[in-house]
């Protein structure tokens, strides 16, 4: 099948053409379609299978032909609520490449920097606005965004919603919103708890489901180094200095393990920064453009920071972390090996890990490859007195970070 079977306009067709794009993904040729005729759609979809442009292309093709596109001040038409700063600028990004030819504009609006400039660009009037869920509710309330003239409304990456104590502001705008609307509604994961909300914001969807959350791409090579909580950091560098990788994106399960990586890596004069809740918006804009253009040998995230990362051609993917869900050990590998290139995924696994790992495997039904020629093997000596204090140490650690993110993301100062 190829884009134009989709029955999408000469404009977006010469962009999609432009950035070398002539067959849909899977979600996107079973989404499109649904769209384009007005229906609700229910999408289960992992990073990484094009699900942007699957809502976007629709979205501009539906404004583009409307009466009123040519109108001297646009209304917002079209809202896309996402949850990090990152996937919104992702997305901003994305629709400015497919609506290139198009008299459709848009603007991208979140937290973390002052508001003038966004207002600004409202001011001048769009039809499609991205946006993170309090900056959204902010604005509202301060009279600078009417939403009443909304006829399409997606939620993008749902799961990740509410994992981030987002819950409330999304049922806030549900109030918010026309009642007559088309509703678009996507989420990695499809859990009780998502399979709900859906039905407060979906009428009589169209579901479309692609690959299986305990799937991975057949181009990613996956490996697992077995070792001790306190031999980490060197077998990190020993792995770096041994395997000559250009471009890795590092997991850290918390952002001050993040922070910490960094120091030890630059100690040893590798490149390398974070990106987390923590850091200020031009920093993170920065770091990531940075890693884009190779003046970066390492970028450590944690998993909210990470959506939204969307790098062609990254081929490495180091878990430092094991995470303990296994569905999020999909979701981070998921960022390489993506449209038929290679990838590389590599965990280092302490023994505290060695179930979240089992859990992994049982769940894509795949064992990971191990690598046991290097110098710092797993052993089953306890831990010392030392690395205890430091194993609960780092725990409640954790423990106080989730719910300070937790209270963070549901308070008004907090909000994104």
């Amino acid at each position: 099948m190829k884009f134009k079977d989709l029955r999408i306009i000469p404009p977006i067709l010469k962009a999609l053409e432009d950035k070398g794009y002539d067959e849909p993904t899977s979600i996107q040729a079973q989404a499109i379609p649904h769209i384009l005729e007005g229906r609700d759609v229910l999408g289960c979809a992992q990073t990484g299978t094009g699900k942007t442009a699957a809502f976007a292309i629709p979205i501009i093709q539906h404004i583009h032909e409307a009466p009123y596109a040519n109108e001297p001040w646009a209304k917002i038409r079209s809202l896309i609520v996402t949850p990090t700063r990152e996937l919104a600028i992702q997305i901003g990004e994305n629709i400015d490449e497919y609506a290139k030819n198009t008299n459709v504009s848009h603007t991208v609006i979140f937290g973390g920097v002052k508001q003038g400039a966004q207002v600004a660009q409202l001011k001048k009037g769009v039809h499609i606005l991205v946006a993170t869920p309090g900056r959204l509710l902010d604005l509202i309330d301060q009279g600078h965004i009417s939403l009443k003239a909304i006829d399409l409304f997606v939620l993008d990456e749902a799961d990740r919603m509410l994992d981030m104590g987002f819950i409330n502001d999304i049922k806030k705008l549900l109030k918010i919103l026309p009642k007559k609307r088309q509703s678009l509604f996507f989420s990695a994961t499809m859990p009780d708890n998502i399979l709900q909300l859906s039905k407060e914001i979906l009428d009589n969807p169209q579901k479309v489901e692609v690959t299986p959350v305990s799937s991975t791409a057949e181009t990613i090579q996956q490996y697992i180094y077995y070792t001790n909580k306190s031999s980490k950091k060197s077998l990190l560098i020993h792995i770096l200095e041994k395997e000559g990788m250009d471009q890795v994106l590092l997991f850290s399960r918390t952002k001050h393990g993040a922070d910490r990586i960094v120091r030890d890596l630059k100690k040893k004069h590798i490149k390398a920064a974070a990106i987390h809740g923590d850091k200020a918006q031009n920093q993170r804009q920065r770091v990531l453009s940075d890693f884009k253009d190779n003046k970066l040998r390492v970028l450590v995230a944690t998993d909210i920071a990470a959506r939204g990362i969307d790098i062609d051609k990254l081929k490495y993917v180091i878990n430092f972390d094991i995470p303990d869900t296994p569905e999020t050990y999909i979701h981070r590998i998921g960022r390489s090996g993506r449209a038929g290139e290679e990838g590389t995924a590599i965990s280092l696994c302490e023994p505290e890990e060695n179930a979240d790992v089992k859990a992994i495997e049982k769940l894509a039904n795949k064992n990971i490859t191990v690598i046991s020629d290097h110098p710092f093997p797993q052993t089953d000596k306890p831990m010392t007195a030392q690395e205890k204090k430091e194993f609960n140490k780092e725990k409640q650690r954790r423990k106080q970070e989730f719910f300070a993110n937790r209270k963070k993301n549901r308070g008004g100062a907090g909000r994104r």
